[in-house]
């Protein structure tokens, strides 16, 4: 137990997908303008794509909770019987109410219903006999939420907690501004709600602090930002203290955003990260593997998990089309044009600048293992990656994965002369295309 512990183009609708959730990509951007806070709803391109990681909510609370930073007494359960040992010990300590909560990648719990019908994924309870019977109908089943899809997610643990009373719910976020070029502090007296909705509503509602990352922050900052959400003299030094433990947590765990929403004060004046959201940037992996050791791979798509072990960018799409390029521009361009000719792409897959033979049968494998998929384009630019060495990967790799649909390549650039040799003298079944809008028909037409 821890401490107080369908788009006009899919050009558009990839970035749309990966700004959300594969990129350096926050949702307050262009925080400060003119001396008030703007949000922008304009997605991050391609160019700098990073894997990010996720933590469950208990993951998150933990990890606050050893820095100091107050959450509720709670323990993760993976069984009814578990869950309610939990609420006894939660009920010895006092607790008035008990919280139950599934653990899923996704917002929107309480919101949610599982497949059985069972309605919300967030529960509050008086006694440990209702946690273990409403954990039961949590666990092992899938929770469907607005971010999780139609699917859902499976609901493998659950988080019970004790309650608080709160007066007050505010938002509080830290993040990286480009702006700025380094960490800025977002709050809100206004928590409890998409900080979006506030931020349309009433900007002057939104409080930015820029922190110099070389001199961290410091308490007259930290007062600041407390003053601005509200806090009366006599509450302000536990605020403080509880802004720059998330701001040393943020610096310390290589985060790239905590943001808390809502951060609550009870009627003591007392401080709680209710909830909250905590992503760290997959270059810190190298220093911070107790935290990336948290990743929980049964929360993600099987076709990502394979991919990121492989350096491969992957997103799964609704069409039967599956795309294999290098370059994400080309990859968007590629999709564009299937669609153009009457296509749905499956994915986007970009194998990047220096793929070797091993990369390039892995993607293979990934587009192969999505049942959808009834055709394969492989468009692809030699530049650094020469033409006749891809042409070698993706005839081996066609082989070893016993490639059953139709499989149409486009090459262009360094050596594509001998590559193209390569391909109609090999045994592999392979239809080449002189352009990118000729592989696109062809690929449309093999499956019509």
């Amino acid at each position: 137990m821890w401490g107080i512990q369908r788009l006009p183009c899919y050009t558009r609708r990839i970035a749309s997908t990966v700004g959300e959730a594969k990129f350096h990509t926050l949702r307050p951007l262009n925080l400060v303008q003119s001396g008030r806070a703007v949000f922008s709803d304009q997605k991050v391109p391609l160019r700098s794509q990073k894997r990010f990681l996720n933590l469950h909510e208990y993951q998150s609370k933990s990890l606050m909770s050893k820095f100091g930073v107050r959450v509720q007494k709670g323990m993760v359960a993976e069984s009814p019987e578990e869950a309610k040992v939990v609420a006894d010990q939660l009920i010895e300590d006092d607790a008035k109410e008990l919280i139950l909560k599934a653990q899923i990648h996704a917002g929107g719990r309480g919101k949610g219903h599982f497949d059985t019908g069972f309605k919300g994924g967030v529960k509050i309870l008086h006694n440990s006999k209702e946690v273990e019977e409403n954990a039961r109908e949590m666990l092992g089943h899938n929770l469907i939420t607005k971010q999780t899809g139609p699917e859902g997610q499976k609901c493998m643990k659950v988080l019970v907690h004790e309650g608080v009373t709160f007066s007050r719910e505010l938002y509080l976020a830290i993040l990286m501004d480009r702006e700025h070029n380094g960490p800025v502090i977002v709050s809100s007296p206004q928590g409890g709600m998409d900080i979006e909705e506030v931020a349309e509503k009433d900007p002057t509602a939104i409080h930015t602090q820029p922190v110099d990352i070389e001199i961290g922050i410091t308490r007259e900052q930290s007062k600041a930002v407390a003053q601005g959400l509200g806090f009366e003299e006599e509450y302000l030094e536990d605020a403080c203290e509880q802004i720059e433990s998330l701001y040393k947590l943020f610096v310390s765990c290589d985060a790239t955003q905590v943001e808390v929403n809502p951060l609550v004060v009870t009627n003591d004046g007392l401080v709680y990260c209710v909830d909250a959201k905590i992503t760290f940037d997959e270059n810190a992996q190298f220093r911070q593997s107790d935290i990336f050791d948290m990743r929980d791979e049964s929360m993600e798509d099987p076709r990502d998990v394979a991919a990121s072990k492989f350096n491969l960018n992957y997103i799964g799409l609704d069409g039967n089309i599956g795309c294999m390029v290098n370059g994400a521009g080309l990859a968007m361009a590629t999709m564009d044009i299937i669609q153009h000719f009457g296509g749905s792409p499956a994915n986007f897959l970009d194998v990047g600048g220096s793929a070797n033979e091993k990369q390039v049968e892995e993607a293979f494998k990934i587009l192969t293992a999505d049942p959808n998929v009834k055709a394969i384009l492989v468009n692809i630019f030699g530049g650094i990656m020469k033409c006749d060495t891809i042409a070698s990967g993706i005839i081996n790799a066609a082989k070893n994965v016993k490639l059953e649909v139709p499989l149409i390549v486009r090459l262009e650039g360094t050596n594509v002369e001998e590559a193209r040799k390569m391909i109609e003298s090999s045994d592999v079944n392979i239809l080449t295309a002189s352009d990118l809008n000729d592989a696109a028909r062809k690929a449309v037409n093999s499956i019509s």
